[in-house]
């Protein structure tokens, strides 16, 4: 496990560092999968054989694509948070897209490394990998995660809000339902533009 993740691109910016995953990052991860502020709105804490299939996941996603969720890290604060990247939806109305996502540790909460490790992400997937739109999408009581989108410059799109095919209705009714935000190339090369370009280092790959 995690045997492949040295070849990750690692993305930084003024206070974070995006990574490859190390094996000393499980423990932690198992522990953020398994705590219900964290998964409220994700059909609950996660058991520890979950995450560690989610992390063989991950690892199966860069080595297909690319690109995909990077392990993060706050400098001279934490080795670990959480995650933040990009992550294939293949269910995703219209025939699939790329969903810029992040789960971070609940007490790192409120010190706005979501948004910076997103809008890095963002970049990563614009620039160095050519994607014509980036999407996320959330339970709409999830309101903390559709104001990170929202600050790094997503914008709604009712006509594509969907009902989740990997939630059980029966068992998380509350969950099905999901509201949409989307950006497009020609959007983030506006923002980029205003914005004289994010401070983003990128090495390795």
């Amino acid at each position: 496990m995690l045997t492949a993740m040295s070849s990750i691109p690692t993305l930084r910016t003024d206070r974070l560092v995006l990574r490859g995953w190390r094996t000393t990052d499980r423990d932690p991860f198992v522990a953020i999968n398994a705590d219900p502020a964290v998964m409220e709105h994700l059909q609950g804490p996660m058991p520890q054989e979950w995450t560690d299939g989610f992390l063989e996941r991950i690892e199966a996603c860069w080595a297909e694509h690319g690109w995909g969720l990077w392990a993060v890290e706050v400098v001279g604060v934490a080795p670990f948070i959480g995650y933040v990247g990009l992550w294939p939806a293949p269910f995703f109305p219209g025939g699939g897209g790329v969903e810029v996502g992040w789960r971070l540790a609940h007490e790192h909460w409120g010190n706005g490394y979501a948004p910076e490790a997103a809008t890095a992400a963002l970049e990563f997937g614009f620039e160095s990998i050519g994607l014509d739109e980036i999407v996320s999408f959330t339970v709409p009581q999830n309101r903390a995660s559709w104001r990170v989108m929202e600050k790094i410059g997503l914008v709604r799109d009712p006509s594509r809000d969907f009902d989740h095919p990997k939630v059980d209705p029966a068992v998380h009714p509350e969950l099905v339902g999901h509201v949409t935000y989307a950006l497009r190339r020609p959007a983030w090369q506006e923002m980029a533009q205003r914005s004289a370009g994010w401070p983003t280092e990128v090495t390795g790959g």
